[in-house]
């Protein structure tokens, strides 16, 4: 299977995995974290299309960290901890380790490369993929204990990002 073949079948199962985990939430907040990621892993299918099909493709930088930690603070405000997926956190462990498969995937093909255009489009999904798995790391760690993860400054990372 070629690098574009294979990466798009990656990101059409990552949507539908976001958008199952999104479906066993009942958190609001939870659900839009999630749909975020699974518009995202649409949006590089999307890309990889076009860039099979030789065509112009770019790869706008979604603000999902930026909106995960507005909705970070309204279950925070909230306080809503029953709603939270705490029971499903292999599930999300297992949403983190595709992230960092994508990730060195992406990362791979770009070195392999010999064309500018897709070596860049792959270091560009990979940023973003890197991004994804930071984001649920976090979810990781606030799912677990979200009383004292919110009042933490490690909160504060996603800034940093």
């Amino acid at each position: 299977m070629n690098p574009f073949d294979l990466a798009m079948e990656m990101e059409k199962e990552g949507e539908k995995y976001y958008q199952h985990l999104a479906e066993k939430t009942a958190s609001a907040g939870m659900k839009n974290i999630l749909g975020q990621l699974a518009l995202d892993e649409a949006k590089h299918f999307q890309v990889l299309q076009k860039l099979k099909a030789s065509a112009r493709a770019e790869l706008e930088s979604t603000p999902v960290l930026a909106r995960a930690k507005t909705i970070f603070q309204q279950l925070r405000e909230e306080k809503d901890w029953d709603s939270l997926p705490a029971g499903q956190a292999d599930l999300y462990r297992k949403a983190r380790d595709i992230e960092t498969r994508s990730f060195r995937f992406y990362m791979e093909k770009a070195r392999e490369s010999g064309d500018p255009r897709v070596q860049k489009m792959f270091f560009l999904i990979a940023e973003e993929e890197k991004r994804h798995e930071f984001l649920l790391e976090h979810l990781l760690q606030f799912i677990s204990r979200p009383q004292t993860w919110l009042e933490n400054a490690e909160f504060n990372h996603l800034d940093q990002y």
